[in-house]
């Protein structure tokens, strides 16, 4: 139940505080005074969707706010600790919309989203205005308002479930299925190019290696004639760094002996000709394994060849070949196995469809069953409501068939439905879409709301635009049906008709005003000698008489009567 809403900078209210109470809460005013504002301002604590137009002028922010007492709603509760939220009986939404984009919701104090704003508002509110009168108007929304009145929504749940899988596994055998339609070639495909890659026998770095190979054997000779040249410098010479060793060292000897200042000694001397000889020897050794071999060269550059082929179709690198090769192999293997997939995909698929048309059945029976009970709910209620003769109907399309000859199935069940109405004697029932004026519709989304209330878990209804199209005894009628919903929920109801606004248990009246050049749009709770002027003035416009006003006393008196 809606319990208080706060409004801050919102179109034309800069701030306000209200509260609502149990039973029948009314709520009138003059045309633009911004009674429809308040509906726009629950609508945003619902999830609709927010914009910088709803912000008051030269102000940077709108705040809309409420409180729910959500005590009586195990259900609710428990959505709300699913999503990680703990409230205890009072639950407090709050949405702000700024103009710099930074938009926020709360629920509980803790940051939400509008996504999670949705998924509780349908257990919070429900708002009944002229797009109830589109939903009405939709053949597609029939069959969820007569399954919300045969409290059927386990059933189906339970068939969505099954068909969801159901469609999952469809998907999953025409993927096959396509896949099987090219398999012969895939297949010879794959098992080419996975025997192309095990054939090579690739090696992780194996080109690098075979390049520095190959760049030994291409510079073989120059390798030697380098490694020649410089083992003769060094020792093979006649006249080879290592002969002129001695004459240094004993060049050196005579310097020390003239000057004993020279630190090069004669073990210093002795080391850097074993060096040289080390460097020699080595030499020696690399010029007997310098590899010589044409066809080695021919084998390495053949090799290669495949190397650099499988690279550039997979990816550039020997380890991204060997990795397409797993794949590919992976690929080749499910290939191999589609065809005893498909088969064990068709036998799920028909025992699952085979489930399906039996829950769709049965659910089907128990749509027949709660028809029969809607049509006369709602017969009873808008006959009421000075519709006398009018005949309500759930009709019953015949069920398309598959290819299997067997009713088709969609997420809702095999039942395709739409409501029929006549209005008047000797008229055939026709669809709702087609005959209903807007008066008449008025009253039966009245009418269905008053039916559905009784089997409904919301708290809070909100009635505007009820009134559109009927005045006199329809009027009160609509008023005593808005009070006996109210039995069962919280009700609101926006009017402009007196004979609606005398039924309210609580009454609010909007009023719109301008102040220092800026207007405003104020909400008051009247009590009961000020709720008496309003109905007065509703009844008698601009000119109020004693006569209109014991009138108007008379109304209320009536209504209370009523109770």
């Amino acid at each position: 139940m809606l319990k208080e809403l706060g409004i801050t900078n919102f179109a034309i209210i800069d701030r306000l505080n209200l509260a609502f109470h149990d039973g029948l809460n009314v709520i009138s005013g003059e045309t633009g005074a911004g009674k429809s504002i308040l509906i726009g301002a629950i609508g945003l604590l619902l999830g609709d969707r927010a914009s910088s137009d709803l912000i008051r002028s030269d102000e940077d922010s709108a705040i809309v706010e409420a409180a729910f007492d959500i005590g009586p709603y195990k259900l609710l509760q428990a959505r709300l600790n699913a999503m990680g939220f703990r409230p205890g009986r009072e639950l407090v939404v709050k949405r702000v919309v700024s103009r710099s984009g930074k938009n926020r919701v709360y629920i509980d104090g803790n940051l939400a989203t509008v996504t999670m704003l949705g998924e509780i508002s349908e257990a919070l509110v429900n708002i009944c205005s002229q797009h109830e009168h589109q939903v009405l108007l939709d053949p597609e929304s029939h069959i969820d308002i007569l399954d919300e009145f045969g409290n059927l929504g386990g059933q189906r749940r339970a068939f969505l479930s099954l068909y969801e899988g159901y469609q999952e596994l469809k998907a999953r055998r025409d993927d096959l299925a396509a896949k099987n339609r090219n398999r012969a070639e895939r297949e010879d495909f794959l098992r080419f190019q996975v025997n192309e890659i095990e054939k090579a026998a690739l090696k992780p770095g194996e080109d690098l290696s075979l390049q520095e190979e190959k760049k030994i054997l291409s510079n073989a000779v120059k390798l030697a004639e380098l490694a020649r040249e410089s083992y003769e410098i060094l020792y093979g010479k006649e006249e080879s760094v290592l002969g002129q060793m001695s004459r240094v060292t004993g060049h050196i000897r005579e310097i020390r002996r003239i000057d004993p200042n020279v630190e090069i000694s004669d073990e210093e001397m002795k080391s850097l000709a074993i060096q040289l000889e080390d460097a020699a020897r080595s030499l020696r050794d690399y010029l007997n394994k310098i590899p010589s071999d044409p066809s080695r060269l021919e084998e390495i550059d053949d090799r290669l060849e495949v190397l650099g082929r499988l690279k550039k179709k997979h990816g550039g690198s020997i380890e991204s070949v060997l990795k397409t090769g797993q794949s590919l192999k992976g690929e080749l293997d499910g290939i191999s196995n589609v065809a005893g997939e498909m088969e064990s995909l068709q036998q799920e698929l028909m025992l699952k469809k085979a489930s399906l048309q039996e829950l769709g059945g049965a659910l089907s029976a128990e749509r027949r069953r709660v028809a029969s009970s809607l049509e006369k709910a709602v017969e009873g209620e808008i006959h009421d409501l000075m519709m006398e003769k009018a005949r309500f109907q759930v009709s019953f399309k015949e069920p398309q068939l598959d290819d299997e000859k067997t009713p088709l199935l969609h997420s809702r069940g095999i039942d395709q439905l739409e409501f029929y109405l006549s209005t008047n004697v000797g008229e055939q029932l026709k669809p709702l879409n087609r005959i209903a004026s807007g008066g008449e519709l008025s009253r039966i989304v009245l009418a269905m709301k008053k039916v559905l209330a009784r089997a409904g878990s919301v708290g809070t209804v909100i009635f505007d635009e009820v009134d559109s199209g009927i005045g006199g005894a329809t009027a009160e009628i609509v008023g005593r049906k808005l009070r006996d919903i109210a039995r069962n929920h919280q009700v609101i109801c926006i009017t402009h008709l007196p004979q609606i606004a005398s039924f309210g248990q609580t009454h609010y009246r909007v009023v719109k005003r301008v102040n220092d050049g800026r207007t405003r749009t104020d909400v008051k709770n009247l009590a009961e000698d000020e709720r008496l002027e309003e109905i007065t003035r509703m009844l008698g416009g601009v000119e109020v008489t004693d006569k209109t006003r014991a009138a108007a006393k008379e109304m209320l008196k009536a209504a209370k009567r009523r109770d």
